[in-house]
């Protein structure tokens, strides 16, 4: 499945929980083009690692909430705040705060259903952007994700269009948000992931094999599925060591997620540093 920051075809499989079914990210693999880019510029960015250090920042974040006229009112301001926490909590390690600049609530039938790549996507996200530059980030948070897609994110690139920066950004499932109704997939851990993603890091199964580079990431061993629940001791590719079962880049229920390895630290800074900090 072939995906680039004008449009992104979706595809993922979905999760089974004790209460429902959902799909955790809506992206598919990248394309060899895309892979191959980001991998240059994480290149360069690790040959300047000190650089790549230093350029790891405070981001201002944009959060908008956006619901059908039937769930209006339904997520608070506190829950906002208790996102941007855990997503603080979660990054800390690799040297980036997210300091919440606004939040805003709107109300409209059509965006609350946007997908990703439809023109619900695009028109509000053309209305609601509010990133300057493509070192500040714009969480959407969505109530009525057809599918029950848990969300979506925009890997950065070397020269970004305009269109490239309409779209940048997160979309998130509202009921993701911590205290939502997506359990067990309300812990705020869909943000988290997606925010990965904003930084050019892949899933943990990324190929889906036991050979090959994988998520390009050094210290995560090879995984040839996504997680379902929270299978402790789950080796697809025996040999490699475990399935990275509790990185936040995996599939797992968000009570099981609870960390980045030091080399996707150093992935994300270096593309940070690379793509996205001052442009």
């Amino acid at each position: 499945m072939k995906f680039n920051n004008s449009f992104l075809a979706a595809a993922a499989a979905s999760i089974a929980s004790a209460q429902s079914t959902y799909t955790r990210c809506a992206l598919g693999a990248p394309a060899a083009e895309q892979v191959a880019a980001l991998e240059a510029a994480a290149a360069e960015g690790a040959a300047n690692l000190e650089i790549s250090r230093m350029a790891a920042a405070t981001i201002p974040t944009y959060v908008h909430v956006v619901t059908s006229s039937s769930k209006q009112g339904r997520y608070s301001q506190a829950m906002i705040q208790s996102q941007i926490s855990l997503i603080d909590q979660a990054y800390a390690g690799m040297g980036f705060t997210f300091r919440l600049a606004s939040t805003d609530f709107t109300v409209n039938n059509n965006w609350a259903t946007a997908n990703l790549g439809t023109a619900n996507e695009r028109n509000m996200k053309t209305a609601l952007r509010k990133a300057q530059g493509y070192d500040e980030l714009d969480l959407y948070f969505v109530s009525d994700i057809p599918g029950d897609t848990l969300g979506w994110c925009y890997f950065p690139v070397a020269n970004p269009t305009t269109n490239d920066r309409t779209l940048d950004g997160c979309v998130n499932l509202a009921d993701s948000l911590p205290g939502g109704a997506a359990a067990p997939f309300n812990e705020g851990a869909t943000a988290t992931h997606e925010i990965g993603h904003w930084l050019g890091l892949f899933h943990v199964f990324q190929g889906q094999s036991c050979t090959g580079a994988g998520d390009s990431v050094s210290d995560t061993p090879p995984q040839r599925t996504f997680t379902s629940g929270c299978p402790v001791g789950k080796d697809t590719c025996p040999g490699g060591g475990v399935d990275s079962i509790h990185n936040y880049m995996d599939y797992s229920d968000d009570s099981c997620l609870d960390r980045f390895t030091a080399g996707q630290t150093q992935r994300a800074t270096a593309l940070f540093s690379q793509l996205r900090n001052g442009r």
